[in-house]
């Protein structure tokens, strides 16, 4: 049920940050869930590679890179999700993957932390 929640809790970032950053597109709260379930399904099945095989630039950066890895996912999630979920640019899904990760801190400390 947790990763349910979870998947909830970024279909919700997805749709509020479309609204603040103009480059960022998700076309209907539907789009979203789909998004924030292949953007889990990514996560559990690629990224703990690409986390190994950038390892040393991890450590080089003090963990710094995996903000680009996070990117990466974002953009790896928008070409199987197709038209509705549209980021502009690398430095967009830069930037969303670096308020997702500080927007999911804040909300799994204070608000998911009660239930």
């Amino acid at each position: 049920m947790k990763w349910f929640g979870g998947i909830l809790v970024n279909a919700f970032l997805f749709l509020f940050l479309s609204l603040i950053i103009p480059s960022f597109h998700v076309e209907s709260i539907g789009t979203a869930i789909l998004a924030s379930f292949i953007l889990a399904l990514v996560n559990i099945l690629v990224r703990p590679l690409l986390i190994l095989f950038t390892l040393p630039a991890t450590i080089f950066t003090l963990g710094l890179f995996l903000f680009v890895i996070n990117a990466f996912m974002l953009i790896l999630t928008q070409r199987i999700v197709g038209n509705g979920f549209v980021i502009d640019s690398f430095g967009i899904a830069l930037l969303i993957a670096f308020l997702m990760s500080i927007l999911n801190l804040i909300l799994n400390s204070t608000v998911l932390k009660r239930t």
